[in-house]
């Protein structure tokens, strides 16, 4: 025991210069990064906590240059609700957004798995046909597409010239899906028909469940584009207050409380608060559907 005790202990190795300098180097990368990252943390953010702020002010101190609100006036968002048409306009946005975002859905996923998975004679052409879809601009169509819809339809003054559409597919849904689609093995498909199952069985029961990242980032984006549109409510629903949307209603809003900024900043922020709480909720879904599209074309 007293050997054992007396045996001196191993002296550590010296770090040499290089080892200290990488060292160094590597802390002062992190410091780095980190700091690049809070700084555009802060830059993202600043506006909306600015927002925020600005919409539990008063009248006058609004028109202030004090950031820090004297009095918390929650009242001002139940001012916002009160607005005669605000919840008119929320529920037109919800059946837009909703309803618009189950369509592409449903009418997308079909063309985007043949395209990923079927061999037939005219692929690649209707493959590039979907891709010049998606660089068309809108508003190079809308003067025909609002004279089908307003003269022969008469659906003027309703959002079913924004809707309906939808309901035959979206060219850049068709081609993130088809691109999320491809990263699935062939051998899972041929397996499930093996077992006995048709096209429509395989894409309902194997196809589906494994292409639920790139179905949710389809579904976001879209959601995403109907509630914040705002030039198709513009051009067909401009004529009924009835069917203003929320993205269309906030500039009539704005426009009659040009001065009271506090009331117009709690409008945005209710606009706004639907699609951040969606992304918070569903951002590991769109976050992965996103990243998994392109990694096999």
């Amino acid at each position: 025991m007293t050997q054992v005790l007396d045996k001196p202990l191993p002296l550590k190795a010296p770090v040499s210069p290089a080892a200290r300098t990488a060292r160094r180097r590597a802390a002062l990368e992190w410091i780095a990064v980190h700091s690049l990252g809070v700084a555009a943390a802060l830059f993202f953010t600043l506006p909306f906590v600015f927002l925020l702020l600005t919409s539990l002010m008063s009248d006058s101190q609004a028109l202030s240059r004090d950031l820090i609100p004297h009095t918390w006036e929650w009242g001002n968002y139940k001012k916002v609700f009160d607005t005669p048409g605000f919840l008119t306009w929320w529920r037109n946005t919800l059946v837009y957004a909703g309803l618009g975002t189950v369509l592409t859905v449903a009418s997308s996923i079909p063309v985007a798995y043949a395209l990923a998975k079927f061999r037939f004679r005219g692929r690649n052409l209707s493959l590039m046909l979907v891709i010049s879809m998606m660089m068309l601009p809108p508003q190079v169509i809308i003067i025909p597409m609002y004279l089908f819809w307003a003269k022969q339809l008469d659906l003027s003054g309703t959002l079913w010239p924004l809707i309906i559409p939808m309901a035959f597919g979206d060219a850049f849904s068709i081609f993130l899906l088809r691109q999320f689609l491809t990263t699935i093995p062939n051998e899972y498909l041929d397996a499930a028909k093996v077992d006995g199952c048709g096209e429509l069985r395989t894409l309902l029961r194997v196809v589906l469940p494994m292409a639920k990242p790139g179905i949710a980032a389809v579904a976001l984006f879209q959601f995403f584009y109907a509630w914040n549109d705002y030039f198709g409510p513009q051009i067909y629903a401009s004529e009924n207050p009835g069917a203003w949307t929320l993205s269309y209603g906030l500039e009539s809003f704005k426009g009659a409380h040009h001065t009271d900024w506090n009331l117009t900043m709690a409008a945005t922020v209710l606009v706004m608060a639907p699609v951040i709480l969606v992304f918070f909720f569903a951002q590991k879904a769109f976050v992965e559907g996103v990243t998994l599209t392109g990694v096999k074309g």
